[in-house]
């Protein structure tokens, strides 16, 4: 086998969800050969890699993170045949593949489940997180699910609760079992053996539980009615159910697999407070390559927001060697033209979003669609399907609006997601997206699209901004300044300026800072670009501005 390589720092990564890519056989739901289809399109983007979500057979109750069987494709997606093509195409192209692997829990038609829970004595009993009802028929203890309600049900079978952190349906494996482990690995070979490049772990921090099952504490005492949140499970300090200490050894011996294929990983840690998290499960070499958390997933669109957490990142990650991978997007959160509140100038607004994050230290995850200025999807809740999304209405709409299908051709049905183009799609294309498909974007110069390949391109003819280290400077809450540079005899020291506000600012010349030449980012119009004086740099609104520093 051969050592792992490090193609993985600084690279972009493209996040395909299969259900919504592309159609290929006219069902309404995406699939494998439909996304070997569109390869050359994910490979003209300019990224390095594309992870798709998972494609394991599965119930579908929560839509493929609900596995029940690892070791196959599920018919919905296509082959494993299709996949072994998929895999071959995309190597061709030059882009590595990884697939979301959901470990934490399985489906309830899992085999092992169904098994676990005929008896209290057959082979795979403990394989799964069981615990006697209280005396008055109470669940164990206090915890809550993510998607609401007690993180525990009854099942009359065994005459006991067995544990899920997210649908019932998704009932969670005991990783204390060690026989649980072993077989968690030999899915990990399984898909490695096939070609693929690596893996987006799924809830990374959700492996391990408290064995003693003791309550979580409030995190306030007490709560005014109009602070309530729509879920009751963030009312608590997850300190018993998820961020255990044993998800650390565990994740060792996931990378030392990894390590025998030269494989990479990305875990993504789900946590109000993920910083040291993500630190610790990449620290060294001895654990994941790379984590991500959802820091730039929420509303707040200030650059000191970005500075406040990527710097800590920094403050704290250098003693452990950790690599973080960042993103403004994927399938679980609004998309971020319409939760950052850019719509009075999309293209500008994605333009100076995608620099960004490609300029921040670490790898970078994009989600699909993005790069066309899509916003967020505003359904019915009759069209709704995403189980928290029906629970929680109307305060929490769920995730479906960031999940409907790509539109790709804005004169077909359906903008052309399906190759039957009538088939209705499992969820609707909107007027707004279709007006914004590929085609469009493609005939349109000033588009996104563009400018985020011109870009990548441009990006990767200087080191420093891939795995440069980088420096903060004081901005202002509306502008991001942070220098990347390298170390070799001929390194870079690289200024990069971003204006996050829809409002022209001017920031102070940093101290101490001399430039040397102005840099001209390919497909970046002038009227967005930063324009430096010896006392101050002004952006126009969402502005940047790129320039190489004296050493």
């Amino acid at each position: 086998m051969t050592k792992t390589s490090d193609w993985w720092r600084g690279a972009v990564i493209y996040q395909v969800y299969p259900r919504s890519f592309m159609d290929s056989n006219a069902d309404g739901v995406g699939d494998l050969p439909g996304i070997t289809q569109r390869l050359d399109y994910i490979a003209s983007l300019g990224v390095d890699a594309v992870w798709i979500s998972p494609i394991q057979k599965s119930p579908m109750k929560d839509f493929g993170y609900d596995v029940s069987d690892y070791d196959d494709v599920d018919p919905i997606f296509g082959t494993l045949a299709d996949f072994d093509a998929l895999i071959d195409r995309a190597h061709a192209l030059g882009l590595k593949v990884m697939i979301d692997q959901v470990l934490s829990h399985t489906s309830d038609q899992h085999p092992w489940f169904i098994e676990s829970r005929s008896s209290r004595d057959n082979p795979r009993a403990d394989w799964y997180v069981w615990a006697d009802a209280q005396p008055d028929g109470s669940p164990p203890n206090n915890w809550k699910s993510v998607f609401g309600g007690s993180s525990w049900q009854w099942d009359s079978r065994r005459k006991q609760y067995y544990l899920h952190n997210f649908l019932a349906e998704q009932p969670d494996l005991n990783y204390h079992h060690p026989q649980v482990q072993q077989a968690a690995l030999a899915s990990v070979r399984f898909w490695l053996d096939r070609g693929l490049d690596g893996f987006r772990f799924d809830t990374t921090n959700y492996f391990h539980h408290d064995t003693l099952l003791r309550d979580n504490p409030p995190l306030k005492p007490t709560w005014a009615s109009h602070e309530l949140p729509a879920n009751p499970y963030e009312m608590q300090q997850h300190l018993f159910d998820k961020n255990r200490p044993e998800n650390v050894a565990f994740f060792e011996r996931v990378r030392a697999v990894l390590d025998e294929y030269g494989a990479v990983s990305v875990g993504e840690v789900g946590d109000a407070e993920a910083l040291n998290l993500m630190i610790e499960y990449a620290a060294g070499k001895r654990r994941l390559h790379m984590t991500y958390s959802f820091a730039f997933l929420g509303q707040d669109n200030q650059a000191a927001h970005v500075r406040r957490h990527t710097q800590a990142f920094e403050a704290a990650a250098a003693a452990h060697n950790s690599w973080p991978c960042w993103t403004v997007g994927n399938h679980d959160a609004i998309r971020v033209l319409t939760r950052w509140q850019g719509l009075a100038a999309p293209q500008d607004f994605m333009r100076m979003t995608m620099a960004m994050l490609f300029s921040l230290r670490g790898s970078a995850c994009w989600y699909q669609g993005d790069e066309l200025a899509l916003p967020e999807a505003d359904l019915a809740f009759e069209d709704l399907v995403d189980p928290p999304g029906i629970a929680f209405w109307p305060a929490y709409k769920g995730r479906d609006g960031c999940r409907t299908p790509m539109p790709w051709n804005s004169q077909q049905v359906h903008a052309g997601f399906s190759q039957g183009h009538t088939t209705r799609p499992w969820l609707p294309v909107l007027p707004a997206h279709q007006v914004r498909a590929v085609d469009v974007a493609e005939s349109d110069p000033a588009a996104p699209l563009h400018f985020m390949r011109r870009f990548l391109a441009w990006r990767k003819q200087h080191p420093a901004l891939i795995r440069g280290d980088v420096h903060y400077l004081d901005g202002c809450a509306e502008v991001l300044l942070l220098v990347r540079h390298t170390h070799s005899p001929r390194g870079q020291r690289l200024l990069c300026a971003f204006n996050f506000s829809a409002d022209a600012q001017t920031v102070a010349w940093p101290a101490g800072i001399e430039l040397r030449q102005t840099l001209v980012v390919p497909g970046l119009p002038v009227s967005q670009q930063g324009t430096p004086t010896p006392e101050a740099l002004a952006l126009p609104p969402y502005g940047m501005y790129f320039a190489v520093l004296a050493a």
